[in-house]
């Protein structure tokens, strides 16, 4: 009981960071993450060069890299560096990160849509935003809708890296009190408050993706 009596306030005061890291993470990044597509297959070869190197520098070093260079090693960049404060340097590392694997399914997602849909659609006059909007971008969401979700739950365990900087999780309320009572109990509890997590998410995602199913 003592354990319990320990771990349930401390897991609520991590849950609230892992919940709005998450958050954060998701409402930030996805809408960033469609720019960054578009500009990635943009005809101006300097864009998408730039873009391009932004996106294979996020996919090819680690997150937890990425969040110590934020934290610590940012505020050493001459003229654009400034000190973050360490949930500004958690939001930032994991907005840039997950901006660059969502690029790339997006844009995946874009290509695999048939140009015939713009043409026809540049034929009856109707703009390349409405085009894009109300055309291409409800087929791309359907289409991109399972790798996403495998990319929203990476999300919540990833979240368990802000450990790095300090900051207080769930997973470590869980290492502060076995380390307290010498127990293992601590990490089966968080790893059973993660699966609630992770099947919560999934019935959202399942019902996000029955919602488009009208285009089969």
């Amino acid at each position: 009981m003592k354990v319990l009596d320990m771990l349930i306030p401390m897991t609520i005061e991590g849950l609230k960071i892992t919940i709005g890291v998450f958050l954060a993470t998701l409402v930030l990044s996805i809408p960033l993450s469609l720019i960054i597509a578009k500009l990635r297959m943009s005809k101006n070869k300097v864009i998408a060069k730039i873009t391009g190197t932004y996106i294979y520098i996020m996919r090819g070093t680690p997150l937890l890299l990425q969040l110590m260079f934020i934290f610590f090693g940012f505020h050493y960049i001459p003229v654009i560096g400034f000190a973050f404060s360490r949930y500004q340097a958690i939001i930032v590392a994991f907005v840039l990160n997950y901006t660059a694997y969502f690029a790339e399914i997006f844009r995946g997602g874009i290509n695999s849509i048939d140009v015939g849909q713009s043409e026809a659609s540049a034929v009856l006059g109707l703009s390349k935003k409405f085009t894009f909007m109300k055309v291409i971008l409800p087929q791309v969401v359907k289409n991109v809708m399972p790798s996403v979700g495998n990319e929203v739950i990476t999300l919540v365990k990833d979240t368990s890296l802000v450990y790095i900087l300090g900051v207080a999780d769930i997973l470590k309320a869980a290492k502060s009190v076995s380390n307290t009572y010498s127990t293992f109990i601590p990490y089966i509890f968080v790893g059973i408050v993660y699966l609630l997590i992770t099947a919560i998410l999934t019935k959202v995602l399942d019902n996000i993706e029955n919602k488009f199913s009208y285009y089969r």
